[in-house]
């Protein structure tokens, strides 16, 4: 039981820093968040799969060019 409950307390602690963290962000945006901004996700430095961005490029808005 102590086990459960434990876990279910890390669990809440977890979402409630991301919870802060999207909080404390203007409106709620992060930084870099396409996967072509990261070099272990993107080796052949393809434009981003979401917003077309090439790695080269900054502030992914999330707007679909499709």
């Amino acid at each position: 039981m102590k086990l459960v409950l434990l876990t279910i307390g890390l669990l809440g602690l977890a979402f409630a820093g991301i919870a802060l963290k999207i909080w404390s962000k203007k409106d709620g945006k992060f930084a870099g968040t396409c996967a072509s901004q990261n070099p272990f996700l993107n080796k052949e430095g393809e434009a981003c799969g979401f917003c077309g961005k090439l790695p080269d490029e900054q502030d992914c808005k999330g707007e679909a060019t499709a």
